[in-house]
Parts: structure tokens; C-alpha cells; sequence
């Protein structure tokens, strides 16, 4: 390098107050003539895996980790950023570098720079998010990593971060989160006690407010929700009322949810929906989830017909609709052949807390299917008295997911067969299988259900033989099954019966 050169750094150093050797070393290893070049040289080597292992031999990451210290004024922010990128692409899986990040102490320097100059009072979301995915970076490596990541920032500092209300942030850090608390069961109690909860809270309370649904997120929502026992204490906490939970139910003060409730809920539906093979479902998370859908369904407005699906915008609605859809993919687990025991225990456990019966008492309390409603003769029953008489569908597709369940939960279950033929419910559950306006393939859901009711089980088969006629309505879905519509002239009631 020439003197030239030489000259120039000498005058940033003196400027920066950055040790001469510190980027002496940086334009060497980079043959670099500025600061600034070297670090974004160095960042375009270190994204491949040669480039890392080149320079782990080369000390790059205390040399680097030294010019942090030496830029904690805001003035020197996009060197401060470079030199950030530069220790993330560096501890990306490459255990040289993490082990000299360890023993330079990286995790406090970092941190420093965070809180310091990250979350100022108008906060630099981008040092913050670099600096997160450095420590996530660094914590996959697993053992005292994660603990030298957990405790520099466990409670308070995460809990700071987790209030900025920022998707740039939130997912970072909740891949900080998840990567220390992945195989540490320390850790993970941690989260859920009384100083980690406000974290989670922070968090979700973030993730509702910009939309955020990324891998991370989900990843930790699963492995505390999904797989561990933390939904109703999470749950729970979200809610800025009192609350008290009685055999499963949950009561709150002000009888309401809020909206980061739902949002909870839609990524836990969403979670289960992608990756259902790859989870096992705790007990605990389906029992609560049918506590919350049993405590949604004693607060929705069943009295008006909604005319759209999920999410309605209502969250006693909307918590009510992704409960069931949570237990029709819980439900659904035991179809796949390489889970089966494990998806059977949940179910059962599912099917002892009365989960049959209940479903069944919410679709018997509904209106008839839109075209049984068409159906019907006008001197049998009068569209208002049906409307005074019955529940409407709080959603588009609510109907449809109460049959989904207990179709699910019928397939090959001889104990839940015979339950819903002992609780009078093959006959309603017969009137499923049409075309529903309000409830998008209902049809399908009917007629699965219907082939799990009689499959292998003679007595529901009989059941629908000995059906007997009395006044009928034809509709043309129940025609092509050997069924016709039948209304109970004292009841108001539809039922279907054998056309036969």
C-alpha cells in the first residue's frame, strides 16, 4: 500500500478515534484504500462459505468488533451498520468466528450498540434488525451461545426492544428468542415466567399491529402454544381486563376479546395448516382451545348472518371461527398414517371434554342450510319465524367448520359414531350435505362426514334405513342421496328422512 493511501486513513482514523491498527488491519485484509470499501468488501466475502473460513484465520471478527466500540457515536451510523453486516455474514454458521465473537465478549459489545444507539428515543430499526440477526446468527451455535445472548438481554433489554413497534425488528427478534431457547428447557421456562411473559405480550401486541406472520414468529409460537402448555396463560395475558378460567372456560371482566386474541389465533391456525405433519399437538393446547371456543360462543351475536369469512373484524367472531378451525386441523392429524397414535390421544382427549356434543348443540341451534331454507313450502314455515326461532351464522363458513370436525373426529371412531347416533345427530348432520350459500363446501364436509358416520358401524347404517316419511320437501342434493326434507309441523323443525 502506497503512502499515498496511507495518508488518507491516517486522516479518517484521526477523525473516526479509531485505533491506527484497527483499520490498518481492515484495509489489509480487504486490500481496501478506505474504510468504508473494506467493510463492504468484507461483507460481500464473508456471504460465502470459503470467504467466511478465509477470514476466521485472519481475526477479522475482533479487529471488526473493536471498530464498534470505536464508532458509538450516531454521526458514524452507516460504518457502524457495515461493521454490524459484516459480524452477521461472519457468525453465519461458522464456528471459528462465534468462537472468537465468544471470547471478545461480541454479545456485550452489540448489545451496547443497540440499546445505545438502536434505541434512541426515535429508534434506528436497521441497527437493531442487523444487530438481532448478528446474536441470532451467532446463538444457532447452540450451548453457552445461547446463554451469552440470553442473559445480556433477558428481561429488560428485550422487553425494550419487543415495545418498538417495528416488522423490521419484531422478526429478528423473535429469531434471537426462538434460537436461545431452542433445545434449552431453561431457557424456555424463562420465557413463560412471570418476568418473560410481558416479552411474548410485547411482541404479539407488535406482530398485530404491522401483519407480521414470518417464520419466526411461528416457530416460537409453535414450540410454546402448539407443543408446550403456555396458550391460556398467553392468551390470557393479552387481554387488558381480570380474567378467571373455570373447567375450561375463560371469563373476562369485560365479557369481550381483543384483537390481538384473534390475531393469536390466525397464526396458530395458520401454523397447524402448514405444518401439521411436523407438530406434535400437546393436550393442553387442544383442551384450551376448545375452553376458548366454548367462552367465544357464550359471547358472539348469533342473531345476525355474517356475509364474509374469516376474519370478520370482530374479535368474539373472529376468536369463535379460528377456534374451530384449530380443532378441525387438530382433528384432521390422525388421517396422516405417520402420527397416528399421537393424533389419536389428542383427539380422544378432545372427545371426553364433551367437544361432540357441544358442536353437535351449535349446529342443531342453527337455521336450516340456505337451500333447504329455498326449499321449504311458504305455508310451512315463514322466513322470520325461522330468524326468530333459530342462529344465524356468525361468519361465512361456520357451519361448515362445526361438520368438518366432527367428521374428522368420526373417521374411523367407532365411540364417536355411536355418540352422535346416541345424541340424535346422524339426522342433522344428514342436512349438511347440500349446497350452503353461507357456508362455502358444505356439501363436501357433509357427505365426508356422513361416509365416517356409517363406515363400518351397522347401527348408524340402520338408523337411516328405518327413517320414516311424513310431509317432505324435495331438494335436488338430497334426491341423489335417497333423502328428502321433512318439516315437523309443531317444531317448525327440518330433519331428513328416507325417500325410499
Amino acid at each position: 500500500m502506497d503512502d499515498k493511501i496511507v495518508t488518507v486513513d491516517d486522516q479518517i482514523v484521526a477523525e473516526l478515534t479509531i485505533p491506527e491498527n484497527v483499520a490498518k488491519e481492515l484495509l489489509l485484509v480487504s486490500n481496501s484504500s478506505s474504510l468504508e470499501t473494506a467493510l463492504e468488501k468484507l461483507i460481500e466475502l464473508s456471504k460465502e462459505e470459503g470467504g467466511r473460513l478465509d477470514l476466521s484465520s485472519k481475526n477479522v471478527v475482533t479487529t471488526v468488533l473493536r471498530l464498534c466500540q470505536s464508532l458509538s457515536s450516531f454521526s458514524y451510523r452507516y460504518l457502524l451498520l457495515l461493521s454490524l453486516k459484516v459480524l452477521r455474514n461472519l457468525c453465519a454458521g461458522e464456528i471459528r468466528n462465534q468462537n472468537e465473537f465468544l471470547q471478545q465478549r461480541g454479545v456485550e459489545i452489540v448489545v451496547d450498540v443497540i440499546m445505545s444507539v438502536g434505541l434512541t428515543p426515535d429508534p434506528d430499526c436497521m441497527i437493531i434488525r442487523i444487530g438481532l440477526q448478528l446474536l441470532g446468527n451467532y446463538s444457532v451455535g447452540g450451548g453457552e451461545r445461547q446463554c451469552d445472548v440470553w442473559y445480556q438481554l433477558f428481561p429488560h433489554k428485550f422487553l425494550k426492544i419487543a415495545k418498538v413497534r417495528s416488522q423490521e425488528i419484531c422478526d429478528p427478534l423473535c429469531m434471537v428468542i426462538y434460537t436461545c431457547c431452542n433445545g434449552t428447557d431453561g431457557l424456555l421456562t424463562d420465557l413463560c415466567s412471570e418476568q418473560g411473559l410481558p416479552i411474548l405480550i410485547e411482541i404479539l401486541r407488535t406482530a398485530s399491529a404491522v401483519g407480521l406472520k414470518e417464520v419466526w414468529l411461528k416457530l416460537l409460537l409453535s414450540k410454546l402454544c402448539i407443543e408446550g402448555s403456555n396458550i391460556s396463560l398467553i392468551f390470557l395475558k393479552l387481554h387488558s381486563y381480570p380474567s378467571v378460567e373455570n373447567n375450561g372456560v375463560v371469563t373476562h371482566v369485560a365479557d369481550q376479546f381483543v384483537i390481538e386474541q384473534p390475531y393469536l389465533l390466525s397464526l396458530l391456525s395458520e401454523i397447524l395448516n402448514e405444518r401439521v405433519e411436523h407438530i406434535v399437538v400437546s393436550h393442553d393446547f387442544a383442551r384450551s382451545i376448545f375452553g376458548i371456543l366454548k367462552s367465544a360462543s357464550g359471547v358472539v351475536d348469533f342473531s345476525i348472518r355474517g356475509k364474509s369469512d374469516l376474519p370478520v373484524g370482530s374479535a368474539p367472531i373472529d376468536v369463535l371461527g379460528y377456534s374451530l378451525t384449530i380443532l378441525r386441523d387438530i382433528c384432521a392429524d390422525h388421517l396422516s398414517s405417520s402420527k397416528e397414535e399421537s393424533s389419536k390421544d389428542v383427539v380422544d382427549v378432545l372427545v371426553s371434554s364433551g367437544l361432540i356434543e357441544f358442536l353437535l348443540n351449535l349446529l342443531r341451534d342453527l337455521e336450516p342450510p340456505t337451500t333447504i331454507r329455498k326449499a321449504m313450502k311458504q305455508d310451512q314455515i315463514k322466513e322470520g319465524a325461522i330468524s326468530s326461532s333459530f342462529r344465524c351464522c356468525p361468519y361465512q363458513g361456520f357451519r361448515r367448520d362445526i361438520v368438518a370436525i366432527l367428521g374428522n373426529c368420526a373417521y374411523r371412531r367407532r365411540h364417536v359414531q355411536d355418540e352422535i347416533r346416541d345424541k340424535s345427530g346422524i339426522l342433522l348432520l344428514l342436512q349438511q350435505c347440500v349446497i350452503d350459500e353461507d357456508n362455502p363446501f358444505l356439501r363436501e364436509w357433509g357427505v365426508w362426514c356422513v361416509r365416517n358416520l356409517l363406515e363400518g358401524n351397522a347401527e348408524n347404517q340402520g338408523a337411516i334405513t328405518d327413517l320414516e316419511l311424513q310431509g317432505t320437501v324435495d331438494v335436488p342434493e338430497l334426491v341423489r342421496l335417497g333423502l328428502r326434507v321433512e318439516v315437523d309441523p309443531v317444531t317448525r323443525r327440518t330433519k331428513l328422512v328416507n325417500a325410499s
